[in-house]
């Protein structure tokens, strides 16, 4: 199970049906690149490590009833590979990526420096 213990970035990563090679690509440039950390820096300048968790869990719906839907969410099958694809894209871009486990009940700390959380889409 990844970890990180320096500034960095804890990425809450949910993919959806239509996400492709393209969306991974932009998705890895624009996490790498970012300037949200300190004075203005990105990950990229500051050489910084990124923490890729999936989060399937962005993708609710909870506009009716009292349940959250996760139709939007991608299955598995679908977005595991996504995942992979993400963080394989950021490890070639030169980013030092640390994975949590798909699929896995995990139970993830952050200490926020901000805090600074942004939604990130295409």
């Amino acid at each position: 199970m990844g970890a990180i213990d320096e500034p960095g970035l804890l990425v809450l990563l949910g993919v959806t049906h239509t996400d492709g090679p393209d969306e991974i690509a932009w998705t890895a440039r624009k996490i790498r690149d970012l300037r949200i950390m300190r004075d203005e820096r990105s990950a990229s300048d500051l050489g910084a490590p990124v923490l890729v968790v999936s989060q399937f869990t962005l993708y609710g719906d909870a506009v009716k009833g009292r349940r959250p839907t996760w139709t939007a969410a991608a299955p598995g099958p679908v977005s595991e590979p996504a995942y992979d694809a993400v963080c394989a894209e950021l490890e070639r871009l030169g980013a030092r990526v640390e994975r949590g486990v798909f699929g896995a009940d995990m139970q993830v700390t952050s200490v926020n420096d901000g805090p600074v959380t942004l939604l990130l889409e295409r």
